[in-house]
This record gives structure tokens, C-alpha cells and sequence, in this order.
């Protein structure tokens, strides 16, 4: 007992004692072995994230925060890649499961959240972004319609009078991309106009650099679906000539870290996203220590950035 008081810098032992135990422990190379204090405690200290992709600007830099988060609360963090695909999310959960991570923090995009249900009754599962809550599960999401409802208007305020959405084609799945274009539909039909979609194939800075190349006569503002997309249109309408905020005004979504630096710098919609990285880790460890209960769900705080893109 008094070595572990030592090991885990408990009070309650001397000085004295306390060097020698230390002195001990380097001289026979002593570890402390993970798998043997599992089996004692029944938890593991590690949580999951599972992304979409880390090659995306946006998951990268909530992997440092959620990591950030769960290391203040005593946890590591196991972070792997879905592909934005529902058995790469399915297979988070699994792995979860076969790893005995402690819990799982989902960005799920793909598959719908009724369909996880069977998974997260044994497994402490926090749903986190993209697809609509599901009241069974914890979920913590973007504030999507309003941000880019806001967005809208901002640029409307700003002396645009023909303004675009730029994003992936249309779909039926009630996803955060669709619930953005649905706060921009909702915008423009309260300003009287009709709305103008621009489909992106992806959410690339390639995609978004091309698709503002063709951009529609007439349109002088752009709400992007991504700041990734939206660091894009600024290159794609610098290529054809067109002045930002000049000739148009535009907006993304997300606030990248990169989204400052760009030229113009880049007026975005910024959910809270130390918030959200602190409620997601906050409400896994309740259910990890046994919290009973209904599923809660949340809808991230969030402000406009005005920068120079939107002049």
C-alpha cells in the first residue's frame, strides 16, 4: 500500500519513506502494468475519438482540444479515422469495444444515429457534429441552421444582394451541411430573394477554388458551407479577377485556425468549440462513472467573425 501511495502521489507517507520507495522503483526499473491495474479497475484511463478524417483541418484541430480536455480529467486519447462512412463508424464502436477504451467520443456523418443505438447500450457513447440528435444517445452538435442563417444575413447587412450557397449536392439525410443550407434558405426567403445554390463536389479548398471560378453573373456574396471550402472561393476568385469583399463579399463556416491568416482574411461563423470539446469529454466521463439517465443533447454557443472578407 505504500508504494502505491507513492506511485500514484497520494499523502500520507514521510518523506523519508517516500524517497526511498522512489530510489527503489529506479534502481529495479519498475512500470507500473497497465493491463493488470484494467482488470482491478474495470476501466482502461483511455477514451476514443473517432473523425472523419484528419487530413481535414477542422477534425485535426478538435483531436489537440479533445485531447487537451481529456488529459486535464486524467484520460489519454485514441484517435482514429471513420472515412465519413457508416461501417468506418460502426467499426469505432467495435473497436472500442475490443480495445476496452473506456468510452467513445463519435463525430458521426454518415450513419444515422437510430442505428447505433444497440451499440452504445453497453458502451459510453457521445455523438458529437454532424447528424441530427438522436434522443437515446448524448449528442453535442454545431449550431448549423442559425450560423449560417446569421451568416446570411451578415452578408446581406454588408450590401450583398445576390447571395450564394456553396456546398456538397443536396441530400436527404439531415445532416449539419444540410441543416446549414436549410438557415440559409430560411435567410433569403425572409429577405424576399431566391436562393442560389453552387454544388462543390467536395469540401475541398480544391473544390471551392473552382467552383468560384464559375460563379454565377450577378452573385456578390457567398456563404460556404466549410471555411475549408470558403479558403477556396478566396483563390478561385482571385484566379478570375473578382475583388473580395469588393466585387464579393463572402463567409464560411467554422473559423479555422488558418481562416485568420488568409488574404483577405476570412469572415467565418465560430461555434464554441472549447465548449464543445469540454461538454463532449464532460458528459462521457459522467456516463463512463456511472451517470444514469435521459441522453442529453446541446447546441454549441457561437459568433460571427467579421473580417476583411465580408468588408
Amino acid at each position: 500500500m505504500t508504494v502505491s501511495n507513492v506511485v500514484h502521489d497520494r499523502p500520507g507517507v514521510s518523506d523519508d519513506v517516500r524517497r526511498r520507495v522512489q530510489e527503489a522503483i529506479v534502481a529495479t526499473g519498475y512500470r507500473p502494468n497497465p493491463s493488470a491495474q484494467a482488470l482491478k479497475s474495470g476501466r482502461t484511463g483511455v477514451i476514443g475519438l473517432a473523425v472523419p478524417s484528419l487530413g481535414a483541418a477542422y477534425f485535426g484541430q478538435l483531436a489537440v482540444r479533445v485531447g487537451a480536455v481529456a488529459a486535464a480529467r486524467g484520460y489519454r486519447l485514441a484517435v482514429e479515422q471513420t472515412g465519413a462512412r457508416v461501417a468506418g463508424e460502426v467499426e469505432a464502436i467495435a473497436t472500442s469495444r475490443r480495445t476496452a477504451l473506456d468510452g467513445l467520443i463519435l463525430s458521426v456523418v454518415d450513419a444515422d444515429p437510430s442505428d447505433l443505438r444497440g451499440y452504445a447500450a453497453d458502451t459510453p457513447l457521445v455523438l458529437l457534429g454532424e447528424r441530427a440528435p438522436d434522443r437515446e444517445i448524448d449528442h453535442v452538435s454545431m449550431p448549423n441552421d442559425v450560423g449560417a442563417e446569421a451568416a446570411t444575413r451578415h452578408l446581406w447587412t454588408q450590401g450583398s444582394r445576390r447571395i450564394a450557397f456553396m456546398g456538397p449536392e443536396a441530400s436527404d439525410r439531415p445532416d449539419g451541411l444540410a441543416r446549414r443550407l436549410a438557415g440559409y434558405e430560411s435567410a433569403v426567403a425572409d429577405l424576399g430573394q431566391s436562393p442560389v445554390r453552387i454544388a462543390a463536389p467536395t469540401l475541398s479548398m480544391e473544390a471551392g477554388r473552382a467552383a468560384a471560378r464559375a460563379l454565377p453573373a450577378g452573385v456578390d456574396g457567398v456563404v460556404a458551407a466549410t471555411d475549408t471550402l470558403a479558403l477556396g472561393v478566396l483563390r478561385g476568385l482571385a484566379d478570375a479577377g473578382r475583388t473580395v469583399p469588393g466585387q464579393v463579399r463572402v463567409v464560411g463556416f467554422d473559423d479555422l485556425d488558418e481562416s485568420p491568416y488568409a488574404v483577405p482574411s476570412l469572415s467565418s461563423v465560430r461555434p464554441d468549440h472549447d465548449w464543445m470539446a469540454e461538454l463532449a469529454v464532460a458528459t462521457l466521463v459522467e456516463r463512463i462513472e456511472g451517470r444514469a439517465g435521459p441522453a442529453v443533447a446541446h447546441v454549441a454557443p457561437f459568433v460571427l467573425v467579421e473580417r476583411e472578407s465580408s468588408g
